[in-house]
């Protein structure tokens, strides 16, 4: 059942690490500073992060999720440093081409690299282990749900083994749909978490991959649709998936929630890739991300629609922010500071915003209201729309 309408208390915030900077050009400790410094709780860790903050303490980088005394040692000198900066390190990630793997030997090594995490998982206080859906489509991987989701199930059980066998709090594997993966949906990977029929395996949920699949088209010149329908059409689309997403998912087996806008492309100048092994939506994804209703930077997605379905779940978890943008991947002192507190207006004016639409998850008169407030405040902001 959705919860109340709207939520008694604001959910915590939260922010990646590569939303903070590029690990090329900016140390970690001076990111984190910079999110404690502007309000943040919640901190999603890297991989790159990490291994970048191993290299600055003399360890190998390439070797991040070995379970070395000395990977230990940092990885609880950073947990540290994140908590005296009054935040937490809310999971990892992230983990790639994990499930679907038909060669068993294969398959038993995959596994077993992410098991490799649960150690750090403790080091770093933390309990979730994130994991992206699949992006392989050669013939060593299957998507059939049966397959997929014995895979998340067996992780599921290798991290509660390990919790068990530590007396430590219970660990968990999260499970999201990329928007370039097979399994792209929110509704196709709550489909694998249901079959797999775990208590520890739940849903991430991500508003850009969200959007990216069910209302954003970067090379349609109105940035919305498909089949080029009209914003309304769009939204009413977009509006009845998250109405069924607020009335069928519970709000403690989604595991975590992140969010992100984006920028409204020019067809002409922007282009697909020329290389076939590149997903369309890459280019777009990693230097044209924003932080929610950022309009007068050029975004345009109703990241308040999919951020009201997951509040109305009853969800407690964070709203943490995974942005990528070419503007985080210039040197400079100043790149976390002003990113930060670009980050936090913006959740603050997201939360807000979500929390003032109605419930269009209740009936299809909600429903309407909802999509014109939705719809004026895009229009007013984004011309093209």
């Amino acid at each position: 059942m959705p919860a109340q309408w709207p939520p008694a208390q604001q959910n915590d915030f939260g922010i990646a690490t590569l939303s903070l900077g590029n690990w090329r050009h900016h140390t970690l400790t001076p990111r984190l500073e910079a999110a404690a410094k502007a309000g943040y709780q919640w901190i999603d860790l890297f991989d790159e992060c990490w291994a970048a903050y191993l290299v600055e303490n003399g360890l190998p980088g390439d070797q991040l999720w070995e379970p070395t005394p000395d990977n230990l040692r940092v990885a609880r000198q950073l947990g540290d440093l994140v908590k005296s900066l009054g935040m937490r390190i809310a999971c990892t990630q992230p983990l790639r081409t994990i499930e679907g793997i038909k060669n068993p030997v294969e398959r038993q090594a995959t596994l077993d690299l992410v098991s490799k995490r649960f150690p750090f998982m403790r080091a770093f206080d933390t309990d979730l282990v994130f994991m992206c859906a699949n992006i392989r489509t050669d013939s060593g991987v299957t998507s059939d749900l049966k397959v997929v989701a014995k895979d998340l199930a067996e992780l599921g059980d290798m991290a509660a083994a390990f919790a068990r066998a530590d007396g430590g709090p219970m660990l968990k594997i999260g499970y999201e749909g990329l928007s370039w993966a097979t399994r792209n949906t929110w509704s196709s990977s709550w489909e694998v978490v249901r079959f797999a029929n775990r208590s520890n395996v739940g849903l991430i949920v991500d508003a850009f991959n969200v959007l990216a699949v069910e209302f954003a088209d970067p090379y349609n010149p109105a940035g919305h649709g498909r089949i080029y329908p009209t914003l309304e059409e769009s939204l009413e689309i977009l509006t009845d998936s998250m109405a069924s997403l607020a009335n069928t998912v519970p709000g403690d087996r989604i595991f975590f929630y992140q969010c992100g806008d984006a920028e409204l492309m020019n067809p002409s100048t922007f282009l697909p890739p020329d290389d076939p092994s590149v997903p369309a939506l890459l280019p777009w994804s990693r230097s044209h991300r924003l932080y929610p209703l950022e309009q007068s930077r050029g975004a345009y997605m109703p990241a308040e629609l999919v951020t009201a379905a997951v509040l109305a779940t009853g969800y407690k978890g964070p709203i943490s922010l995974e942005v990528f943008n070419a503007s985080l991947n210039v040197p400079g002192d100043d790149i976390a500071t002003t990113h930060a507190i670009r980050g936090i207006e913006a959740l603050k004016k997201l939360f807000e915003a979500a929390t003032r639409l109605a419930p269009f998850w209740k009936d299809p008169e909600s429903a309407q209201k909802a999509i014109s407030q939705i719809s004026q405040r895009l229009k007013i902001n984004s011309p093209r729309l």
